[in-house]
């Protein structure tokens, strides 16, 4: 007799050890014809499974969450077996489930997206036979002859000892996975591969280049379909393209991975640092600035040398060995620790834009959202324990502030102390406790990642979601137990003893060239007004008109307008047109009425046209948005 217990506590039982499958359809065929795995005594496991004891069990259906995480294992699946059908030399390696879909990395000759129809027409062919998926468990010598002509399989299984080796089946097709997977093939019924890449095995770059292709898969053909939607709206956000197209940043041969910022992108990218800079000003922060390159030694002290020496770059200068900074860390403690603080002068916020440079593989990199040189806007708070609470609350206010001013919502999540760590059960505790209260007085909810936190100490991730839905991690707030004790960091307490300061490493923006990115796809290069490049421009309808359109440019940009001028001899409309090509939010257009007059014909973005506008009221109404940092375009509505 074995007796199952249901989520809602309801009990049944059963002679025979009966399947997932089975538990199910006593419930209801409508109901097992949903359900896609289960999970006993809440671990995972395919409804053909057995269940031996007495056991609490959760059924997943297609309607949660989970399921659609094992809908993309099983279609990583689905693809190998049509890979091996058409490409008979392949050689499997991986091919796990991911946030929006799948991969599979495979040991074959190069494909492009030109061939994703015959390969997607063969799944459809395996989606169609509707093949079982079976489990089985094989002992580690019965997976090496299985395997024996796969190289990749037959390292990865050499590398399992005292674990329980499983295959799955579907058709002629075996695979070496843990699971679980879905009933059948046939459950498979929407799907996508959505691009092709390159590899390493392994991540390492001595080994063999692979094939990666990515794919998606969904339920229904309407899921699919708005997930396809979402893909092409993103395409149309892509910042690099953006980017070229708004004349904003380039990226050369002459300095992989490390961009150009034109005049038009350094205009944007003024406002972002002047917008940050009030801001942290207002909030009691002083600015500093560290050496791009420092000493060796110093780099040994901080533990980065040893630790992430593989991503730095160096140099020799005078027989001695030194580091481009990789991040500012280091920097801010010797700035600390040139005089002694008396326990009144904390907390101290020293916020720095650092340039820093990592060396990341050629293959990783992706426009601004994954460089080998950028910015970071980091801050170094170095305060007394009983300040923990009240400066992680007043980050959280600052970040809220500054994310709000971009139209951008974000989530928090608190990441604990991991298995591998620096520092005492006491020093952790006082940590996390301190990040706990600050985040439960903050008043969001936030989502807690047991043992992910950073060797040196617990940290809060930010993570911001855009225009479009997509989620971006980029503030931390992270709290450092180590860099202090390295450093011999101290001030003297009210008991005229030394005491170890409590440091805080956090990161607003992040990187400031990844937040540049983001903001561009977020916006889809229509900025609000105050963040635009180009504020307006002037659109004289005819030669003749073009010296007073001059004059014009020549006054509004004495009152600090950002301002172009078209006075090529081109028609009014393919002006407007290029300029609406160009995002630039305010058009002007300048016709004889308007000299006449001293007035203007403002059309925005949208289409909107305002004709007999004075240019002092113009000045005023541009003014107030750009000085409020508005976050729409419209500067006619009040």
């Amino acid at each position: 007799m074995v007796n199952i217990t249901f989520p809602d506590k309801t009990k049944k039982s059963f002679e025979n050890n009966p399947t997932g499958f089975d538990v199910a359809k006593s419930i209801s065929e409508g109901f097992a014809r949903n359900c896609v795995a289960m999970e006993i005594d809440a671990k995972p496991a395919d409804l053909s499974s057995k269940i031996q004891h007495d056991a609490n069990v959760r059924f997943i259906t297609t309607n949660d969450s989970e399921a659609l995480h094992i809908l993309h294992h099983t279609a990583a699946h689905v693809m190998a077996q049509a890979i091996l059908r058409l490409y008979k030399d392949a050689k499997l390696t991986i091919g796990p489930a991911i946030e929006n879909g799948f991969y599979y990395d495979i040991d074959m000759e190069s494909i492009s997206e030109e061939d994703f129809s015959k390969i997607e027409v063969e799944m459809k062919k395996i989606v169609k036979a509707r093949y079982p998926i079976k489990r089985r468990v094989v002992s580690k010598s019965e997976a090496q002859v299985l395997y024996k002509d796969e190289p990749y399989k037959l390292e990865m299984i050499s590398e399992l000892n005292g674990q329980e080796i499983s295959f799955y089946d579907q058709g002629e097709f075996t695979d070496l996975c843990r699971g679980p997977h879905l009933p059948d093939t046939g459950f498979v019924k929407a799907f996508k591969l959505t691009k092709v890449s390159g590899a390493y095995w392994r991540a390492d770059q001595n080994r063999q280049q692979l094939q990666r292709l990515y794919g998606t898969a969904f339920f229904s053909k309407k899921e699919l379909d708005k997930y396809l939607n979402f893909l092409e709206e993103a395409r149309k956000r892509d910042h690099r393209k953006l980017g070229s197209a708004l004349d904003l940043f380039s990226f050369h041969d002459e300095a992989p991975g490390m961009p150009f910022f034109h005049a038009r992108g350094m205009e944007l990218w003024n406002e972002l640092l002047t917008y940050w800079r009030e801001e942290h000003c207002a909030a009691g922060y002083v600015e500093t600035k560290t050496p791009i390159m420092l000493h060796k030694s110093l780099w040994e002290r901080s533990g980065h040398w040893e630790n992430y020496r593989e991503n730095m770059y160096t140099t020799v200068v005078d027989d001695t060995e030194y580091a481009i900074k990789p991040m500012n860390c280091p920097g801010g403690m010797l700035l600390y620790g040139m005089r002694p603080h008396s326990y009144k002068e904390l907390p101290i916020r020293a916020a720095e834009i650092g340039m820093v440079h990592r060396h990341e593989l050629s293959g990783v990199l992706s426009g601004l959202f994954r460089v080998r040189a950028f910015h970071q806007d980091d801050a170094h708070i170095f305060m007394r324990p009983d300040q923990i609470q009240q400066e992680i609350l007043g980050i959280l206010q600052l970040v809220e502030r500054i994310y709000s001013t971009f139209g951008l919502t974000f989530h928090l999540e608190l990441s604990t102390r991991p298995d591998k760590s620096i520092g005492s059960d006491q020093q952790w505790e006082m940590a996390t406790k301190g990040l706990r209260s600050a985040l439960d007085e903050y008043g969001n909810d936030y989502k807690i990642n047991e043992g992910d936190g950073a060797f040196y100490g617990p940290k809060i991730d930010v993570h911001i979601k855009d225009a479009i839905g997509r989620t971006w991690q980029c503030g931390t707030i992270q709290l450092d137990m180590s860099l202090p004790e390295r450093f011999n960091l101290h001030y003297i307490g009210q008991d005229n003893e030394r005491h170890r300061p409590i440091m805080i490493h956090r990161v607003i923006f992040g990187s400031i060239e990844r937040f540049f990115g983001i903001l561009v796809e977020h916006f889809a290069g229509k900025f609000p007004l105050w963040l635009a490049p180009v504020h307006a421009i002037l659109l004289p309808i005819n030669d003749e008109l073009a010296n007073y359109a001059s004059e014009l440019k020549v006054m509004m940009q004495k009152q600090g307008l950002r301002i172009e001028l078209d006075d090529r001899s081109e028609s009014l409309k393919k002006k407007i047109r290029d300029a609406q090509l160009n995002q630039i939010p305010l058009m002007l257009t300048i016709g004889e009425k308007e000299r006449e007059n001293g007035t203007l014909a403002i059309r925005t973005l949208d289409g909107t046209v305002k004709y007999g506008i004075s240019h002092e009221e113009f000045f005023n109404r541009v003014h107030i948005h750009v000085r409020l940092r508005k976050p729409h375009l419209d500067i006619f509505s009040d």
